[in-house]
């Protein structure tokens, strides 16, 4: 177990950002949350700003220190945010906690194909599907029954209608032919991981099923080029509504893709308790 005290770091805020589909709740508990990442099952506690970490010393400096970018001070971020931006002031209030995680690229790639047109839980669903039945079987020391995500070859060799019957829709043919693509070769992906972000996101976008905004986020979510900025019907409904002019990306440069996140998430947040509401009423 490793404990630490950490200023805006928020697993629920994580949790529900909509980076990362394979982080949630454990059930029946309020502060604690898997995930699955890696390869790795991992629960983290928090209480406030203590945060515990459920693994020995030498896998939270090997990996989790490193997943959850927690050397970054993201306090920086949130102060040089203009004082007469009163939106993005709030949004980045709201959303203070959340970071940007080091995920796993080919598991990025896989599973913002699937979030297109598509709501985090019903993602989080198809992502678990899909590695209860092609990804490894493992289990943890203490008995723990978790599953790896499936690697490119895995999902290129499974049939076209299996990846229908996981209720992947249109999106099964974006899989199946990217996986093909990677497990062939034709897009090296540990070669986008040592490019820069513009040409990054063009090699992405050779990939089937993956436009701009998916591109982005594999960008941003995966090789941490936090300049990334996607936009979304969320963000882009934002951006109208506040930035008319607009969006000061010059004033920001390198770390859009974090304002972004505060952004989305706020926006979210703001979706869900006029719902919540409407239906009080």
């Amino acid at each position: 177990m490793v404990s630490i005290t950490k200023d805006h770091f928020s697993i629920r805020q994580i949790c529900e950002s909509g980076q990362c589909f394979r982080l949630e709740r454990l059930d029946g508990e309020e502060d604690i949350y898997k995930l699955t990442a890696l390869g790795r099952y991992l629960e983290i506690r928090q209480r406030g700003n203590e945060i515990a970490f459920d693994c020995p010393p030498q896998e939270f400096d090997r990996i989790w220190k490193d997943y959850f970018d927690l050397d970054t001070d993201y306090g920086r971020f949130i102060h040089s945010i203009d004082r007469e931006d009163a939106y993005l002031l709030e949004a980045a209030r709201q959303g203070s906690g959340i970071r940007i995680l080091r995920q796993d690229l080919w598991e990025i790639i896989i599973s913002f194909l699937i979030s297109q047109q598509n709501n985090i839980k019903r993602i989080r669903k198809c992502v678990d599907l899909l590695c209860k039945k092609y990804g490894e079987k493992k289990q943890t020391e203490k008995g723990q029954v978790y599953y790896g995500f499936p690697g490119p070859e895995a999902l290129s060799k499974v049939p076209l209608e299996d990846l229908y019957a996981c209720n992947l829709g249109y999106r099964s043919r974006y899989i199946h032919e990217t996986s093909l693509s990677v497990a062939q070769g034709k897009v090296d992906l540990e070669a986008v991981k040592a490019m820069g972000h513009e040409e990054a996101r063009a090699e992405l976008l050779k990939l089937c099923g993956v436009g701009v905004k998916v591109a982005e986020c594999i960008c941003l979510f995966a090789l941490h080029q936090t300049q990334a900025f996607p936009i979304d019907t969320h963000i882009n409904q934002a951006l109208k509504a506040w930035y008319p002019q607009g969006f000061p990306f010059e004033r920001y440069k390198g770390y859009e893709g974090i304002l972004q996140q505060y952004i989305f998430y706020y926006d979210l947040a703001k979706g869900k308790a006029a719902r919540q509401s409407a239906y009080l009423d």
